[in-house]
């Protein structure tokens, strides 16, 4: 199976799985270095990194999800995504384009194939996945809870999927959906 094929199968596993609402937000962080082989932020892999966020993108579109593109640790992880996402959640936009060196491969596709990219720092996202550990937490709504798929990794890339959920409060009386 080659990248795309697995990029898809993850992507629509874990989409069947979530159970999101049109407008909800997917976070991905990806690593194109970890993907090919590599090590994370070393060896960035333009080519990768497009295969990759064209699945991704393409599945987010159907859905009519938002997606945002985790940048790497260099732009401090900020995030990419579309000015309409921006909007619809108050996201304030900060002065800053990726690039495959600074700010990661994927993060550049995601700025070159949006229609109106902008870079956030901060977002809470509805559910998330991490391909080659890049550390996507910080993104997610706070009760985050992790998603097993049937593959593993895209490439060579460890993947880790979560979705969120409301929190539980209340005590021993409190009845629960």
């Amino acid at each position: 199976m080659n990248i795309g094929e697995q990029t898809k199968q993850v992507i629509q596993e874990l989409l069947e799985r979530s159970h999101l609402a049109k407008g909800d937000i997917l976070v991905v962080g990806c690593s194109s270095s970890e993907i090919a082989g590599g090590v994370i932020g070393k060896e960035s892999n333009f080519e990768l990194a497009q295969e990759v966020f064209h699945v991704i993108h393409e599945a987010c579109k159907q859905r009519q999800l938002f997606l945002a593109a985790q940048c790497c640790e260099h732009l401090n992880r900020a995030l990419i995504i579309e000015q309409d996402c921006a909007r619809q959640y108050a996201l304030d936009p900060v002065c800053a384009v990726p690039k495959p060196k600074a700010g990661g491969s994927f993060a550049t596709c995601a700025w070159t194939a949006f229609e109106h990219p902008v870079t956030v720092e901060h977002i809470r996202a509805a559910a998330g996945l991490d391909i080659g550990g890049t550390l996507i937490g910080m993104h997610l709504k706070e009760v985050a809870v992790p998603v097993r798929l049937s593959l593993h990794q895209i490439g060579k890339a460890p993947i880790i999927c979560a979705l969120t959920r409301p929190k539980y409060i209340g005590g021993e009386r409190t009845n629960y959906q």
